[in-house]
């Protein structure tokens, strides 16, 4: 049986078919990760998540290294470049989690709309003596702005649609197939956008993408859903935003140094907290562990890698 390196614990089905295939050297037990690596140098796959990743460091600790198989369709905690230039794979899970990312994204949006959490909260404490609580907004008629208009930011886009809402998009380049309005820049799609959905890889080249001028643009009535990357936006603009009432409210699954929170953000009542649980489905979760299964065991057979990403 081949053996393999494996970052972090995955879900239970996963972590069965796992061991069924291969030996698994559990890296996050370690005491001593040093050690744990020297000692396991000849290893040639390893198995990672979207967020746990494989730095240079780790990379370099094991010079056998050819193949990185990743649990998530976000690629930027491994380092590319070190394995593009030592020739080292990386895989990833996309397709499989489309559909539920872009569920929580409209769960999301109509959450912060129709401020589902905030009146939960109003009920359960009492408070419903008969008064009208402060009104939500309606999404129909509305204007959804985009950012990142691959797979996922599409898929928002369809569910969008038969909530009425209008479509525009931003992202590095114009989708030929799609009639609905391009923004090269952020701002400008935020100046016309009701709800901005961020839905973009993260990584160096949308690093606070979402800054104060985008959140300015965005307005008063405006909201902010952000099931993408936590570093795409600017965590301190945004808290500040919400401070002043400069936006309407936010939706966030991500966050700049998750699982750490600001106790600002959590000690708000125009946002809505959720723990990274974009693909948080059984059956999501399932498929995505599939999948990176199948990449590995796709790699010792000598077949095609099924999502290689370099």
């Amino acid at each position: 049986m081949n053996e393999i390196l494996q970052i972090c614990e995955f879900p239970e089905v996963t972590q069965t078919r796992l061991e069924e295939n291969f030996i698994c050297h559990k890296y996050w037990l370690a005491d001593n990760k040093a050690e744990f690596l020297a000692s396991h140098k000849a290893v040639k796959g390893l198995a990672t998540s979207g967020f746990d990743g494989a730095d240079a460091k780790l990379l370099a600790a094991l010079p056998a290294l050819d193949i990185v198989s990743c649990f998530g369709v976000g690629v930027d905690a491994v380092d590319l470049d070190y394995a593009k230039t030592n020739g080292i794979k990386v895989t990833n899970t996309p397709d499989v989690l489309t559909d539920c990312v872009a569920d929580l994204a409209l769960a999301l949006m109509l959450a912060a709309a129709r401020k589902v959490v905030e009146t939960d909260r109003y009920v359960r404490a009492g408070n419903w003596k008969g008064e009208i609580y402060p009104l939500g907004t309606s999404l129909y008629g509305k204007t959804l702005g985009v950012i990142g208009f691959g797979r996922i930011g599409q898929a928002v886009a369809a569910r969008a649609r038969a909530f009425g809402l209008k479509i525009a998009y931003q992202g590095p380049n114009r989708k030929p197939n799609f009639d609905d309005p391009y923004f090269e820049d952020a701002a400008d799609l935020a100046d016309i956008s009701d709800f901005l959905v961020v839905c973009c890889p993260g990584g160096p080249a949308t690093l606070n993408l979402v800054n104060a001028s985008v959140l300015e643009a965005l307005g008063s009535r405006g909201y902010l859903i952000n099931v993408a990357r936590g570093s795409v936006v600017d965590e301190a603009a945004l808290i500040d935003a919400l401070e002043q009432n400069q936006i309407a409210g936010a939706a966030l699954d991500v966050f700049a140094e998750e699982p750490k929170i600001p106790d600002t953000l959590r000690q708000m009542d125009n946002v809505i907290l959720q723990p990274h649980h974009g693909s948080g489905t059984l059956e999501t979760r399932k498929a995505m562990g599939d999948l990176m299964i199948d990449n590995l065991i796709a790699y010792f057979h000598g077949h095609d890698l099924l999502t290689r990403v370099v």
